[in-house]
């Protein structure tokens, strides 16, 4: 795939916790992008949101960020990202685009410029470019002004792109149209459409997780995230101390926490901390 624009895909989102679908997306985007003949997919970022969003029963970042790590170790290509969790109040997804943006960048090979006599970039005629990845229900979000604001949604479009993965009973074509900045810079965003269907979301993980349902959801999430059906209950201080909290936190690990004993074992000193 020579002369390709090489592209980094970033998700930002809740991924509370991270499931198949999350991945799919990716998968779905970049076959898109190379489709279209001008992109080489070189990597993929997933941000989980930062605890301070406010989010109902948002799980604590460090135990989102670790689910999303197990799910992510056997990928050569899509890594986990803690910056956006790690800051001390929540960030606007055009903020965490700059960040990784301005990373992007001063990660290129430097060379000696030999007449100029200054180091300049080696790919400077093929920088990566980044774009944010999103489902249709994202995109809809733009037309909320109180979600987003016009200018920061003119900078991601303008300025990055959005590559947008179409779900059932979305409209992303009128979304679009619909809004004038998007229209006005509808030539850099990306509508893949999803040839498998799924509405299994986060939201329904969660609320199904102790439910009849769950056997029928436990294949949403990465099996890495859901190995280990029995919990060793030589972890009892961690298990009794999330047994008596009453945080939505505290109440959905504990929830999760019997059928994740893999998980639990690689994470026993973060869970340790609290829940």
């Amino acid at each position: 795939m020579k002369n390709r624009i090489p592209v980094v895909l970033l998700a930002c989102g809740s991924f509370n916790p991270i499931t198949n679908m999350h991945l799919r997306l990716f998968e779905v985007a970049r076959d898109h992008l190379h489709q279209t003949g001008r992109y080489q997919v070189i990597g993929g970022i997933i941000s989980p949101v930062n605890d301070n969003y406010g989010k109902k029963d948002l799980v604590a970042a460090r135990h989102r960020v670790a689910m999303a790590r197990l799910a992510l170790q056997t990928s050569d290509w899509i890594r986990v990202d803690s910056w956006e969790s790690e800051q001390a109040q929540w960030m606007e997804t055009v903020k965490v685009l700059r960040h990784h943006h301005s990373e992007l960048l001063r990660s290129l090979p430097q060379m000696e410029d030999p007449d100029q006599g200054s180091a300049s970039s080696a790919a400077s005629a093929a920088a990566p470019e980044l774009k944010l990845l999103c489902g249709a229900d994202i995109l809809k979000t733009f037309q909320n002004p109180n979600l987003w604001k016009d200018t920061h949604i003119q900078e991601i479009v303008e300025k990055f792109g959005l590559v947008c993965v179409t779900r059932a009973g979305h409209d992303p074509k009128g979304y679009v149209l619909d809004s004038p900045i998007l229209q006005k810079y509808q030539d850099n965003i990306y509508l893949a459409r999803e040839p498998v269907q799924n509405e299994i979301s986060a939201t329904y993980v969660r609320s199904s997780s102790n439910s009849p349902k769950q056997q029928r959801w436990e294949h949403r999430c990465h099996e890495d995230v859901m190995s280990g059906r029995t919990m060793d209950r030589t972890y009892t201080p961690v298990h009794e101390k999330l047994e008596k909290g009453n945080s939505p936190a505290a109440q959905w690990l504990r929830v999760h926490l019997p059928m994740q004993g893999m998980w639990v074992g690689k994470l026993r000193y973060h869970l340790s901390q609290g829940s």
